[in-house]
Parts: C-alpha cells; structure tokens; sequence
C-alpha cells in the first residue's frame, strides 16, 4: 500500500507541474496557491479511492468501472470549479452537479461497492446528471451561442451527455462485473 501511495503522490506531483510549466509560458492560466492545493487534493483523493476500491477486485470489469466512474466524477467537480458548466463559475446552478456527486457517494454507500448495487447507484447519478441539464434549460436558460456565457445551450446539452455516457458506461461496466460474478458463484 505505501508503494501505491508514493505511487499516486507522484502522478498528483507530475499533472500539477503541468499548470505550473503553463503559467511559465502564457497568461491564461493564472493558479494560486489554493486552486494547487484544491487540485492537488482532487487528483489524490481520487487515485487514493481508485487504489482502495479496485484492489480488493479480481474482476477487470468492475475495476474499469470504478475507474470511469472517478474519472467522470474528478472531471465533473473540475470543469465546475475551473470555468463551470452552466454560464461561468459563479454561476449558481453549478451546484446542483454536487448533488450529482452526492447522489453517486450515496448510492456506493447503500450499494456497499456491491456490482449490481453500484450498478443502480451509476444508473442513478446519470439520471441526476441528465436532470441537471433539464433543469438548466428551464431555470436558467442559458443563451445558444454567447461569447460573454459559454458553454450555451447546446454547449450545455452536449457537456451534459458527455457525463450521462461515462456514468451509463460505468455502470454497464458494474453489471457486467456483477454477470461475470454471478457465473462464477454458479461453478
């Protein structure tokens, strides 16, 4: 485990560099010291989460799950943090993608990490994911195509499907894992 540690610590130290390395050469990235450390932990948690859930698998479909599903969700909190997904950062109705998140975490828990559970959990957040964007649409309406308000409606729609796919994906992945185990119990 201390060797998976150092392991994650290191990439977390390398993708860091990255923005690090940018800020030398342009001035569109412009980081402070706590979007670092707010990365930072991001990348951490999630290869540390990634590490204690999968290792207990032997089932190559369930650690691929789990590891789409992180994905999606580290991508998800950062594209939110960094620039939002609906108007800009600021913009209020970004939070609801934390209820996205929370609706995932819950259901993991409920599931136990169980495939067939983790399953329905996916299930769930891609529902709660496709909900945000309905919701978008109708509370905020953001404009087609504005310069000042990116990502738009079809920006929104499309950043929105993107998420539903990976967390649908996931969760394929979990039932094939649960199938996979099922057919092993029956030997």
């Amino acid at each position: 485990m201390k060797k998976s540690i150092v392991r994650i610590a290191l990439v977390t130290a390398f993708i860091l560099l990255l923005p690090l390395l940018a800020m030398q050469f342009t001035a569109e990235v412009d980081w402070n010291w706590f979007d670092f450390a707010v990365a930072g932990a991001l990348l951490f948690g999630t290869g540390l989460t990634y590490e204690l859930i999968a290792r207990k698998a032997g089932n190559t479909a369930y650690r691929a799950a789990v590891g789409v599903a992180l994905a999606a969700a580290l991508l998800l909190v950062w594209i939110n943090l960094a620039v939002g997904i609906i108007g800009n950062e600021e913009n209020p109705a970004n939070l609801m993608y934390f209820g996205v998140i929370a609706i995932g975490i819950i259901g993991a828990i409920i599931a136990r990490l169980r495939p067939q559970g983790m399953a329905h959990a996916l299930f769930a957040t891609a529902f709660a994911q496709a909900l945000v964007a309905v919701l978008a649409l109708i509370i905020g309406k953001p404009q087609v195509h504005s310069l000042q308000e990116p990502p738009g409606v079809l920006g929104v729609l499309a950043l929105n499907a993107f998420f539903v796919a990976l967390f649908v994906a996931s969760a394929l992945l979990f039932r094939r894992a649960a199938q996979g185990r099922s057919e092993r119990g029956a030997d």
